[in-house]
């Protein structure tokens, strides 16, 4: 089964960021979640891994037609999209399928999480008109699958769930037949803008809970356990609210492995999901940005990622992704409920 890996230490101990002079972490490149990185450190016995990652920690080499419009098409936009800034090891697989994640709200975030590189701060940047411009622009790309997410601005009255509401309409205007995912922050747990969200539509609404309950204030601070599971169980009864079926939309959460959970927590943690009716898990490896951020604490071996997405599917999760690689879009195409693909699928016939 898996094998176990010597514990890292960053530097000034794990969850302790690097600083500068000015109080901030230092620059460091930017991700969203599970980004690449290395490790430079000796092991705890003084040795150094013989590689960077274990041999199944590999990604094909970005390639395709469909990969290289996109890339090309993408040079000319003003258009963040995740998965160059976070180096995703999908990237070429799900561009190919012609999907990808799209960042709004800007590249700063309020929030200082242990496991994300994304610049933290205050936001200086709010573009009402971003809706519009993002909408045109992914229409250029003919995408069959857009996930759009945003980096969390706590200093919004919303959190900046006007921008999702907005753009969601924006795209189906923009791109009718075409599926729709937001990854939403928690919005403070605030009812008001997850009903905004909501009542615009999305196919999928996915917010990760990224870890186990214990080791949720080392990895996501300010983030609470409780008000993720809550954000999943308001929007299920939204989606039944707003359209009168509860599988309208689909709710959906990711988890990162490595950091220290146990597999009883992970398996709590499937069924804590499950008690809020969430429909779409995603389990993947987390890999450690920078040697400012957590330290990986083992790296799991692709059968016990199998074990976990049977023993998932077992609780009666819809769809289940789990694998070294797995990040919270991958696949996602694959997730949108059959009711609105079928939609999308006329939509697009005529």
């Amino acid at each position: 089964m898996g094998r176990e890996l010597p514990i890292f230490t960053a530097p000034g101990g794990a969850g302790h960021a690097m600083v500068t002079d000015h109080g901030r972490a230092p620059a460091v490149p930017l991700t969203i979640a599970l980004g690449g990185g290395a490790f430079s450190e000796p092991a705890a016995d003084g040795s150094l891994p013989p590689r960077r990652h274990p041999d199944w920690i590999r990604a094909r080499l970005p390639s395709g037609p469909n990969y290289h419009e996109l890339k090309g098409l993408l040079r000319g936009l003003s258009l963040n999209t995740v998965c160059e800034e976070a180096r995703c090891p999908n990237i070429a697989e799900c561009w190919e399928q012609r999907t990808a994640t799209i960042m709004i709200l800007g590249d700063t975030c309020t929030r200082a999480c242990g496991f994300c590189a994304v610049k933290t701060g205050r936001p200086t940047w709010n573009d009402e008109d971003e809706p519009r411009r993002v909408a045109e622009a992914v229409a250029r790309l003919g995408l069959e699958h857009v996930v759009v997410t945003s980096v969390a601005r706590d200093d919004l009255p919303d959190g900046g769930a006007h921008i999702f509401a907005e753009t969601i309409r924006a795209l189906r205007r923009e791109c009718p037949g075409m599926g729709v995912e937001v990854l939403i922050p928690d919005f403070n747990g605030m009812e008001p803008p997850l009903r905004a969200v909501m009542e615009a539509g999305p196919d999928i609404l996915n917010h990760n809970v990224e870890t186990v309950e214990r080791l949720q204030k080392p990895v996501r601070k300010r983030a609470r356990y409780g008000r993720s599971l809550e954000v999943l169980a308001r929007a299920k009864g939204l989606s039944h609210e707003l359209t009168g079926r509860s599988d309208a939309v689909h709710t959906k959460s990711s988890l990162m492995v490595g950091l220290g959970e146990t597999r009883d927590e992970l398996s709590q943690t499937f069924r804590d999901l499950r008690a809020v009716d969430c429909d779409v898990l995603t389990v993947g490896q987390y890999l450690r940005p920078s040697e400012a951020h957590l330290p990986v604490v083992r790296y799991v071996h692709p059968d016990e990622f199998a074990a976990m997405k049977a023993e998932a599917l077992g609780l009666g999760f819809k769809h289940v992704e789990s694998g070294p690689l797995v990040r919270s879009s991958y696949h996602a195409r694959d997730q949108v409920p059959a009711a609105a693909r079928r939609a999308r699928a006329l939509t697009v016939a005529s």
